[in-house]
């Protein structure tokens, strides 16, 4: 068995390219042997970050995996502060377990700005979930049912990063509101969450529609929570009529 053959079966394919190349030319040859190894370790490190990526963008469930933060367009008048973007997309928010809530008008770029974050916090290394609220508390309804609650709720509170998209879209019950009371509630201190709503903050305490829950969830919502109120008109139309 070859050297080549024992990384392929140890699941070493990076270093296995590497060494590949390393063996292609012979420039390397005259290489000191640390350095050699480095630049294979290297490699290693580089392919597994890939796939580890690759994998965390599939987990993340993103509708628009094509946002970017080098895509976001400042050009448009809306109320986006350039410099408080440059900051959230540094990742400092996720390090210090702050929230995000981005409110305004249909079309104006909301949930672009949520998953294009969420796009630069999984090639920072970090994992990601994208719900639109209705979808998450279908999902919670459903895992009531079959006896899988709790094991959905601990799924959802080890993403690093959560974004609840489209939040006040819909009316919540008695129950949606205690289900996402929860869902908040376990990531306090312990991770973000994004939360895009054409409701403004304002509103959200009579949308809950429960005092008691409303002021637990407000309580922990905007503790120690950067927000973004976005104005104007809706980005796809300013942009489809100047093309």
């Amino acid at each position: 068995m070859t050297v080549n053959d024992l990384m392929r079966e140890m699941g070493f394919s990076g270093m296995e390219s590497a060494l590949f190349r390393q063996q292609e030319n012979p420039e390397y040859q005259d290489m000191p042997f640390d350095d050699r190894l480095y630049q294979l370790l290297q490699a290693e490190q580089t392919e597994r970050m890939s796939r580890k990526i690759k994998r965390n963008i599939t987990k993340a469930k993103l509708k628009d995996r094509y946002a970017r933060v080098e895509d976001i367009d400042y050009s448009i008048s809306r109320g986006l502060d350039k410099s408080v973007m440059l900051s959230l997309v540094s990742g400092e928010y996720l390090t210090r377990k702050q929230n995000i809530l981005t409110t305004g008008p249909t079309g104006t770029g909301k949930s672009f700005l949520a998953q294009a974050l969420a796009q630069r916090a999984i090639c920072d290394g970090f994992t990601a979930r994208y719900y639109r609220m209705p979808r998450l508390m279908e999902d919670l309804k459903l895992a009531r049912l079959d006896g899988t609650y709790m094991k959905t709720l601990s799924q959802i509170a080890r993403f690093n990063l959560l974004i609840l998209d489209d939040f006040g879209i819909n009316p919540l019950s008695a129950d949606d509101a205690n289900d996402l009371l929860e869902v908040v509630e376990d990531r306090v201190g312990v991770s973000s969450t994004i939360i895009t709503s054409q409701l403004p903050i304002s509103r959200w305490y009579d949308y809950l529609n429960n005092d008691t829950v409303a002021d637990a969830i407000l309580d922990r919502l905007l503790h120690s929570s950067h927000k973004i109120n976005l104005k104007g008109e809706s980005v796809r139309k300013l942009q489809a009529e100047s093309a």
